[in-house]
């Protein structure tokens, strides 16, 4: 199982953020992380903007998208603008993508939410197409009508697409047309004996190699007298499925009833028993999101730097 970090998605002014954004990036490479994701919520940066600006800082990490809302935008603009990140990070692109959650397309947006499966599938279709140039792309279907002349090839670097996929029909849709599924607010049982069953089924059947399938956990390193104050700032700040039916019915699939309970909080061993837990459910990528703990800005930010260190350790002790 490879680990990666989650990078973005802080609170502060956006040069500060930036400033931000590349030494974390510098850091995850030089610590021998495999992967970096850069979360894309409605409040911050494009995803795909901030990849391209942690590729100018790197050589070898894997960066990805977790994950780029596909209704806000057509997906010949979309393959476009990840083409191009694509062959400017020399190949180091995962295009994480995925319907999102009506609170933030319909409410947010103002942009329909219906039928999000049918319309991932109509998406994919040109998608894939798109970057499987270059060449010309004709695809109709329900939602997409189209003969687009030309679009850019991805050379001899294919570039991963992983979808968000939660329910059995987008986990199915997943399989068929995609290289995996990116996940939030899943649990080792929910992986284990829902997500990962039928994504891999849905890709043999289809003739496609076994899906990626990419779980992201928030971590705190913790005595374990403090585990339940990591649980509680998990669900303080993190608290995404109070508002989202999306993950309400994805945490009913597993044992955790909230995002604090798939928390991998403790000591190192703990972690570490946590982070083997998601790897014999299935997970091939752990998508760590630092969790710090402490009264203070200065014990926040050296929670911070004592849980990203021991993660480090025990991701090559994984490899």
């Amino acid at each position: 199982m490879r680990v990666g970090v989650m990078i973005g998605a802080e609170r502060g002014d956006m040069a500060r953020k930036v400033r931000k954004f590349l030494e974390d990036i510098e850091w995850a490479e030089s610590a021998g992380f495999d992967t970096a994701w850069m979360p894309q919520v409605p409040n911050d940066f494009d995803a795909l903007t901030m990849v391209a600006l942690m590729a100018t800082r790197t050589d070898r990490i894997e960066l990805g998208t977790a994950v780029v809302p596909l209704q806000a935008q057509h997906p010949i603009a979309l393959a476009r603008q990840a083409l191009s990140v694509h062959a400017g990070s020399g190949g180091r692109l995962a295009l994480g993508v995925g319907p999102s959650h009506h609170w933030i397309i319909r409410d947010m947006l103002g942009i329909p939410y219906e039928r999000p499966a049918a319309y991932t599938r109509d998406y994919l279709e040109v998608l894939n197409a798109a970057i499987a140039g270059p060449g010309p792309v004709d695809v109709e279907n329900d939602s997409f009508t189209v003969h687009n002349p030309t679009v850019l090839g991805t050379d001899d670097t294919p570039m991963p697409v992983l979808v968000a996929a939660l329910g059995p029909v987008m986990l199915q849709i997943a399989g068929e047309l995609a290289d995996g599924t990116v996940l939030w607010m899943a649990d080792e049982r929910a992986i284990g004996e829902h997500i990962a069953p039928r994504i891999t089924k849905a890709a043999d059947n289809a003739g496609r190699p076994a899906p990626r399938i990419i779980a992201g956990i928030p971590v705190c390193l913790c005595a374990n007298s403090e585990i339940e104050v990591a649980k509680e700032r998990a669900n303080r700040i993190l608290g995404e499925a109070e508002v989202s039916p999306n993950y309400q019915r994805l945490l009913e699939r597993g044992d955790a009833r909230d995002v604090g309970d798939l928390c991998a909080a403790g000591d190192e061993e703990a972690i570490m028993a946590r982070f083997r837990r998601f790897a014999d459910a299935g997970v091939t990528d752990l998508s760590v999101r630092l969790l710090p703990i402490g009264e203070t800005r200065d014990e926040l930010v050296a929670s911070k730097y004592r849980t990203r260190e021991v993660i480090a350790q025990l991701a090559a002790d994984l490899r």
